[in-house]
């Protein structure tokens, strides 16, 4: 049952993202877009049982500056391969 809610958590949340990342690879959306999707997907199920709940989405911003000053900031890239 654990497998199946991260399964059923995992398809809504690239199903809501209309953009390519990384290994998220989306057909009808293969590029990146930072300006809209520049954000964590936090899932969760509104029930305890998979099948009686509905997969609530919401999203965090991502920290793109380094937390201390022993770090240099890294732009977000596309991965080319």
């Amino acid at each position: 049952e654990n497998l199946i809610n991260q399964a059923v958590q995992e398809m809504y949340s690239a199903e809501a993202r209309k953009e390519s990342r990384g290994a998220h690879a989306h057909e009808n959306y293969p590029d990146r877009d930072d300006v809209n999707w520049m954000k964590h997907t936090l899932s969760f199920l509104d029930k305890p049982y998979v099948e009686d709940a509905k997969v609530v989405l919401k999203y965090r911003a991502v920290i793109d500056q380094p937390l201390d000053k022993e770090m240099h900031h890294v732009p977000p890239a596309k991965r080319v391969y």
